[in-house]
């Protein structure tokens, strides 16, 4: 009993000194903006990635960025251009090879992130003795946003958002069924390569909070929670964005008090809620199915 105690009482004493340092230092109250940020766009932009099965996808646009970063740090310009574009010309990619080879677009989206990933390490290495912080690329660093970054991330998740609310109705009726779409007119083109613009634009806002080989399980996994749970797609939007923001918040907690990867703490605060909805999800849980199972037995 004393000892579950002494936990209660370690908790609350470094909740307090996150707090405390919350309120003095400018640099943690950005972290945490970010962060709920990064929750909300990465949750939106998600679901519509689990519910289409492109999860692949968005990990070979998360890894294509990589050489566009890069290239655009050689210029000496911001990364985003290069970013998106770089992710742009891989979903490009991923059709060309899929529609003119016996190839099937798994694949091809195997083929073409794994060579962009590839060209962007190259690039880096020939850059030499420049300095070019791979590791925060890579895993991010929350806690390394800058103002302009947040601003960055802040007008990146406003278009997200408007985008996604404009064209709510194509992107609803062509992610349930494409045929329908294609009957009354809706482009299905032109919303598939819109939604890999907004997931380019997703990617390249959440570099900083956790990283290129990270930010897949931040658009998966939060909207994977939210499929175990509704099947409103309305209701899956809300749910997938307040799972990502608390997944962030309380990995930024985590990472600032274990002193660990801001990214990996969210991304494992964001696996752990999963696992409760697989368990207690009130349609799909496991523990659901059993009892139905016992009780029809």
């Amino acid at each position: 009993m004393l000892g579950i105690v002494n936990v209660f009482e370690n908790v609350y004493e470094q909740l307090y000194l996150f707090a405390d340092a919350l309120v003095r230092y400018s640099w943690l109250q950005q972290a945490l903006y970010a962060s709920i940020l990064v929750g909300i766009i990465c949750g939106v932009v998600g679901c519509y990635i689990i519910l289409r099965g492109m999860a692949l996808m968005g990990d070979a646009i998360s890894h294509a960025v990589l050489p566009g970063v890069a290239i655009s740090y050689l210029l000496g310009t911001g990364f985003f251009i290069g970013a998106v574009v770089t992710g742009i010309l891989t979903a490009l990619g991923v059709g060309f090879v899929s529609r003119n080879t016996r190839v099937k677009e798994d694949s091809a989206i195997g083929i073409m992130f794994t060579a962009a990933f590839a060209l962007g390490i190259v690039i880096i290495n020939l850059m030499g003795s420049m300095e070019f912080d791979l590791y925060h690329i890579l895993f991010g660093n929350v806690l390394g946003v800058s103002s302009v970054d947040l601003q960055f991330l802040f007008w990146i998740g406003v278009l997200v958002l408007v985008c996604v609310i404009v064209f709510y109705k194509s992107l609803l009726v062509s992610t349930f069924d494409p045929t329908m779409a294609k009957a009354v007119g809706i482009p299905t083109g032109w919303i598939h390569y819109l939604l890999m613009l907004l997931l380019s634009l997703v990617t390249v806002a959440s570099l900083k909070a956790v990283g290129i080989i990270l930010v897949v399980a931040m658009l998966i996994t939060p909207a994977a929670t939210a499929y175990l749970l509704t099947d409103r797609l309305s209701v899956m939007l809300w749910i997938s964005s307040i799972v990502g923001v608390v997944s962030s918040v309380t990995g930024l907690v985590l990472s600032y008090i274990l002193d660990v990867s801001s990214g990996a703490s969210i991304v494992l605060v964001a696996t752990f809620f999963f696992f409760l909805a697989m368990l207690f999800s009130p349609k799909q849980g496991i523990l659901r199915r059993r009892f139905r199972l016992r009780r029809a037995s």
